[in-house]
């Protein structure tokens, strides 16, 4: 489960962001970002190299947002940061912006380490239990048949065949038990209100957290400063329109979340221009679904619209989530009555402009 797209240049402009920190946290250290507010940095290896976590002082311990992969290499970081810069004490709460293993991969260890809660919003959570009941299964035949419609060869439906089951991989064992994050509550973390604010359309119930009188806004992936999150169309749910939910969600955030925060994203680094950055994303999809409505003046299937809206190759290790971001964008075509779908005598879906 990627989480998304690094970005090249695009015709207009990239926004004018700033980053305060000229230098990010080695592992197993960290740097203090705000009053009682870390930086840490957990290993993930590939093209995104790490994850960013946080951890707030929260009475005689630290609350801790999002955890890193499941794994040996996470929790050698995370037992170096407990006994260096974190100081020996316990993790008191664990927040969760939402339920991708490199956000949650960790949560299972910690919260039994510790004795202490997992906090997530409740789609969140269930659907992270879920695909996680889907490890070791074969590849559903209702799945191969998304895929095959979208127009995948035999070689790439026995790719998938062959890599389905893996997302509980990252994982420890989930608790049994949560507490509840819901869009508005205001949750106190060492003795400050910090805001939930709920997003959709990368996942189903995203939580970021805003503390308004630090000016910190803990984004997860819903706000990345270089990375096009990943909105992708699911074969468990093939007529959603993730994408319309994101650009929502996204134009929501711009008017709710002061401008002035600094915003502490799950990849790359903390920066500041909020409402610069949303507009680029907002702006670059819209981009996106134009050119995607010019292409498919003449019928065509998924596979055949990567070029206008991916600059990379697409290879078998990203084909996947190319596939489910160029449905979102033909199904938000769709939503807004732009794209009509058809099916041929082979079951494969051809997209056309309304």
């Amino acid at each position: 489960m990627r989480d998304g797209f690094e970005e090249t240049q695009e015709h207009t402009a990239r926004p004018r962001l700033s980053y305060p920190f000229a230098e990010g946290p080695e592992a197993g250290g960290a740097v203090d970002v705000a009053p009682g507010v870390k930086w840490l940095r957990m290993p993930l290896g590939g093209s995104l190299a790490f994850i960013n976590v946080w951890a707030i002082e929260d009475g005689e311990g630290w609350a801790i947002v999002d955890t890193g992969m499941g794994g040996s290499d996470t929790q050698q970081t995370w037992r170096k940061a407990f006994a260096g810069v974190l100081g020996g004490k316990p993790v008191t709460r664990v927040f969760v912006t939402h339920m991708h293993p490199d956000h949650i991969g960790m949560a299972g260890w910690l919260t039994r380490k510790f004795q202490c809660r997992l906090w997530i919003s409740r789609l969140e959570f269930l659907m992270c239990r879920s695909l996680a009941a889907d490890t070791g299964r074969e590849a559903p035949a209702d799945a191969l048949e998304f895929y095959r419609a979208a127009g995948w060869d035999e070689e790439a439906l026995e790719n998938y065949r062959a890599r389905f089951g893996g997302f509980g991989k990252g994982l420890h064992a989930l608790p049994d038990a949560f507490r509840r994050l819901s869009d508005g509550d205001v949750v106190e973390i060492g003795g400050r209100p910090w805001e939930v604010v709920v997003g959709s359309g990368h996942s189903p119930e995203h939580v970021c957290l805003w503390q308004k009188d630090l000016k910190l806004f803990i984004s997860g992936d819903q706000v990345l400063p270089k990375i096009s999150s990943n909105v992708s169309v699911f074969p468990t749910e093939p007529d959603g329109d993730p994408l319309t939910e994101w650009l929502t969600t996204l134009a929501a955030i711009k008017d709710r979340v002061s401008d002035d925060v600094l915003v502490l994203p799950a990849h790359n680094e903390p920066f500041h221009g909020l409402h610069a950055r949303i507009d680029h994303l907002i702006s670059g999809h819209e981009r996106g679904l134009s050119r995607l409505r010019k292409l498919i003046a003449e019928p065509k299937r998924a596979v055949d619209v990567f070029p206008v809206l991916f600059r990379r190759k697409i290879d078998q290790w990203v084909l996947g989530m190319a596939t489910g971001e160029s449905l979102a964008h033909l199904n938000c075509l769709m939503a807004r009555g732009q794209a009509l779908a058809e099916p041929d005598e082979a079951g494969v879906i051809w997209y056309r402009a309304a």
